[in-house]
């Protein structure tokens, strides 16, 4: 009740104006009405406007990049740096205006509280939306027959860190554990406190990772982990007396809402419902659905999961040995399951990722054919090209195509080729350092 009666320092309320200013267009709360099913495209114009802002800012004062690109599977592309700034210098330029035309307010509790409540949800989302795919294991994959094919040199390390985590079921599943549990403690006034330490340990390893294995979500992280920091200041003097110096502390009040009438206090509750919902069973879910579709087993036609060796490859009637320098021969083909496979070529004909070309594929087997695509992290739905299939033994498969106006026949075969990696090794007792 101290912060409702007591007037703030003065930098304090400076501060306060633009932290406020500057949240609100980073977590863009009304964004979430979009995740409700039927309202995805409710704020296209308001996210039409951002772009726009953004562009024209950088093209007129930051100029991060001559031409932005935006955010993809990356989170820190130069359209987000050129948001990053332009956030920034609004929030600035609206708490000097603020501060002039409120210079007689001497503080902000309600202000203060409704912004503590739209970072605790922005945290409990975000632990919730990627703690439950983890717990699922759903985020990071175990590496594919691709990706155990790919020399470890090869790698980026951010590629590394997620064929690590994906590597261990238990670790990946513990890890949403943490981020589940900080989600649910978030949404419930009188465990706050305790999702906030939970949260703080989980969103310090998340950034931990993105920093050291240059994870291109490094901005996303960051903000994640400055929002614990943001609420666990406010309420640094308590938690100091009670971790620190091991004395007894009154509850939190910093998260109780403002006296107000019956109807409001109904409608809150409805609203709190409705995040919940929204937040936590939603996502639960669809990562339900998403895990069960993956355990459905559907196996590959005509090509077996495996690793095949290029026996043969000729061009327009040229064998091409394999010594040759030519970046168009395969050297091997993977099958990873019923949709995808890489080719060990540097060919940019396909997908180009740490030097394998990656297809999607599907088979007509009545027709005995291969019809391939370009498959990558945006969907490139290019047709690289079909190609007739014959099964002459088992393990043996021949292919005739054209490439690039090119005939290409070739002759593979299914090797036993294994990876240590695969067979996800524990040993209680090791007698060596393996």
């Amino acid at each position: 009740m101290t912060e409702r009666l007591s007037a703030w320092p003065l930098w304090k309320r400076l501060g306060f104006r633009f932290v406020f200013v500057y949240w609100l267009l980073q977590i863009a709360p009304w964004g979430w009405l979009s995740r409700i099913p039927g309202l995805r495209d409710l704020n296209d114009p308001y996210f039409r406007l951002v772009d726009w802002s953004v562009r024209s800012t950088n093209a007129r004062l930051f100029h991060v990049r001559e031409t932005l690109v935006p955010t993809n599977g990356s989170g820190d592309t130069s359209w987000a740096w050129a948001q990053l700034w332009l956030y920034l210098c609004v929030a600035l330029v609206a708490a000097l205006l603020w501060s002039v035309l409120d210079r007689k307010r001497e503080s902000y509790p309600r202000a203060s509280y409704w912004l503590r409540t739209v970072v605790r949800y922005y945290l409990a989302l975000f632990a919730l939306s990627y703690g439950i795919i983890k717990v699922f294991a759903l985020q990071m994959t175990f590496p594919s027959l691709s990706q155990l094919s790919t020399p470890l040199g090869d790698l980026l390390p951010m590629r590394f860190s997620w064929l690590f985590i994906g590597y261990s079921t238990p670790y990946q599943v513990m890890s949403g554990v943490m981020e589940t549990l900080a989600g649910v403690l978030l949404l419930m006034r009188r465990t706050v406190t305790l999702g906030l330490v939970v949260a703080t340990a989980a969103f310090t390893n998340v950034l931990l990772i993105n920093l050291s294995y240059d994870v291109p979500v490094k901005l996303f992280a960051l903000h994640l982990w400055l929002a614990c920091v943001f609420l666990l200041v406010q309420d640094a003097a308590r938690l100091w007396s009670f971790f620190v110096r091991n004395r007894a502390v009154e509850p939190t009040m910093l998260y109780e809402p403002p006296a107000v009438g019956t109807r409001v206090r109904y409608a809150q509750r409805a609203l709190k419902l409705g995040l919940v919902v929204l937040f936590l069973f939603l996502p639960l879910q669809s990562s339900w659905r998403r895990a069960a579709a993956r355990d459905r087993l559907v196996m590959p036609v005509p090509l077996a999961r495996g690793v095949y060796a290029v026996r043969r490859w000729v061009v327009n009637g040229d064998t091409i040995p394999a010594h040759s320098v030519d970046a168009s021969r395969w050297r091997d083909l993977v099958i990873d399951n019923e949709t995808q496979g890489s080719v060990g070529s540097t060919d940019s004909l396909f997908w180009q990722r740490y030097r394998r070309g990656y297809f999607r594929y599907n088979a007509d087997t009545v027709a005995r054919t291969l019809a391939m695509w370009r498959t990558s992290m945006l969907q490139d739905s290019t047709h690289l090209f079909t190609a007739r299939y014959e099964l002459p033994a088992d393990g043996v498969a021949r292919l005739w195509t054209v490439m690039r106006g090119d005939s290409v026949y070739v002759e593979l075969v299914r090797t036993a080729r294994h990876f240590q990696l695969s067979e996800r090794q524990f040993h209680w007792v090791s007698e060596y350092n393996r």
